[in-house]
């Protein structure tokens, strides 16, 4: 045994380092049948996978130029960012994009801009910009809601998204006046500081459903009773990533926490089904939510990615024959979002937003309905240009996730579903979450939203205009082709957006139901 331990201490480092290639060496050409190139190329095969692996971070920070990538490209983030931490977010020099580009907008400007007045709302606050209409007016819920705020966040779910980023998010909505909607997961103790809150209800039924996994409307109406900060409800029919596809909740990522937030057993996988239980068809789907409306008081809505329209027709044809229906319509756009998808899904089934949003528009437009839905755009809207052209095609408000996600740090890393997330944001990991301080990213979301809102407010009045609920069509125009190179959105999408009823923005901050003051 000494004269083992001699030879062995007679090794060198670098010997040491000659062994452990060999040994790698010998398990690539003849233990391991799995990868070719290992077996071809034993020990340098092994670069070409960690050169894929870390092929995202090259591109991003080394290979991409600053308009280049996708979903959301370095002069986007950076813009979120030094919004977030209320730096310049300014350019120099002139824009660097290619303003001759397919879908490049403009916003067509006033001669003379509107002038605000001393003592006007947007004198005393910048950023004050609630949206126009007021949910379940109309249908005259108990707790009709006038959102406090044009942006606000996204469905995102606890499970999906850190505690610490739901927490993050939700005291920085509290901050900008605006809501932050629960996703599907249900609503955790981190919706639960101070923010209005929308509740999700999707297919899964989280946190309001049976032992049997049924929707149950009696833990519903408590949850309601017990959360007054929950001002409305949305019904998910499908989301922008993954349109017409459930999803499966592992059972190794089902913590105590997460199974007392979602009604969920421990040590099994959960089916959040493509197809909800409780309604199966248009009629059916009415009347689920005027059951909820009743139920709760609240206003009542609906989310989805838009495809055939056939089924709208039909709703859209019972609106008008009851005089009821949804209070909201959230249009998602199959750009994606924050939800993992198989590439067939994220990159070919449903709608982008603007083909998707403008179909629907007009859908509900010739049948005189416009003026008692709230319009609630979501798909990588959250820039004040992609804004204006949305409420010029009739959007009343928009919804955020990956923007908001950024502002509270996501560095677009593109591993949401690997939950290891390296900013914290989209894992269930304590280690990765401890770097994220929800006191110190509830003021970037909030600061996000407000200089969003100061930017949107003077593109408004660059316009001519107060609010801009007062875009039309024909304020914005986009690049179409070489021989019409650009065209107002009214000729592109053919049709015109229903005038959006509004006096002055101090009728809106006098409103009973800003912010659901109204119980």
């Amino acid at each position: 045994m000494d004269a083992v331990f001699n030879f062995l201490s007679q090794i060198t480092w670098w010997m040491w380092i000659i062994i452990g290639l060999l040994l790698i060496a010998f398990r690539d050409v003849f233990l391991q049948k799995r990868h070719t190139i290992s077996h071809n190329f034993p020990i340098v095969g092994h670069f070409r996978y960690m050169l894929e692996k870390i092929g995202p971070e090259l591109r991003q920070y080394l290979v991409a130029n600053n308009r280049e990538e996708l979903p959301f490209n370095r002069i986007e983030r950076g813009w979120i960012y030094a919004s977030a931490k209320k730096e310049n977010n300014y350019e120099g020099f002139g824009t660097d994009r290619d303003i001759y580009a397919h879908q490049h907008i403009f916003i067509n400007n006033a001669m003379m801009p509107y002038k605000i007045a001393p003592d006007h709302p947007n004198s005393i606050n910048h950023c004050f910009l609630p949206c126009a209409k007021v949910m379940g007016l109309h249908n005259n819920r108990r707790r009709p809601y006038r959102p406090g705020s044009v942006i606000n966040v996204s469905a995102m779910s606890f499970g999906s998204l850190s505690a610490r980023a739901v927490e993050s998010l939700n005291k920085g909505v509290k901050m900008a006046d605006a809501y932050h909607n629960t996703g599907e997961g249900g609503l955790s103790p981190y919706h639960s500081h101070g923010g209005d809150v929308v509740f999700h209800i999707g297919t899964g039924y989280f946190g309001v459903r049976d032992d049997a996994g049924n929707f149950s409307m009696e833990k519903l109406v408590d949850l309601v009773n017990k959360n007054p900060f929950v001002r409305a409800i949305e019904i998910k029919l499908s989301q922008g990533a993954k349109p017409g596809k459930g999803g499966v909740l592992p059972a190794a990522k089902i913590t105590q926490e997460i199974s007392d937030v979602r009604h969920v057993p421990l040590g099994q996988d959960v089916l959040s089904p493509p197809n909800h239980s409780a309604f199966s068809n248009v009629p059916e789907l009415m009347e689920f939510i005027e059951q909820i409306a009743e139920a709760t008081g609240l206003p009542v809505g609906i989310k989805a990615a838009i495809g055939k329209l056939g089924e709208w027709k039909e709703l859209a044809n019972i609106m008008v024959k009851t005089g009821k229906g949804p209070d909201f319509i959230t249009v998602d756009g199959g750009e994606g979002g924050t939800g993992a998808a198989p590439p067939s899904f994220a990159d070919h089934v449903s709608l982008p937003w603007v083909y998707g949003f403008s179909d629907l528009y007009k859908l509900f437009k010739d049948k005189d309905l416009c003026e008692r839905i709230v319009f609630i755009g979501s798909g990588k809207l959250g820039f004040p240009a992609k804004a204006a052209m949305a409420f010029a095609m009739g959007a009343d408000c928009i919804n955020v996730a990956r923007e908001a996600m950024m502002s509270i740090g996501c560095i677009q890393a593109q591993i949401c579903h690997t939950n290891r997330c390296p900013s914290g944001v989209a894992t269930q990991n304590k280690w990765l979450q401890n770097g994220l301080d929800p006191t110190l990213k509830s003021v970037r979301l909030a600061q996000y939203f407000k200089t969003f809102r100061k930017e949107f407010i003077e593109i408004t009045h660059a316009a001519g205009y107060e609010h801009p609920c007062q875009f039309k069509m024909n304020d914005i125009s986009v690049n179409i082709d070489d021989q019409s190179l650009s065209k107002e959105l009214d000729s592109t999408y053919m049709y015109h957006k229903v005038v959006v009823p509004f006096t002055s923005m101090q009728d809106l901050k006098d409103c009973i139901y800003l912010g659901g003051n109204k119980a």
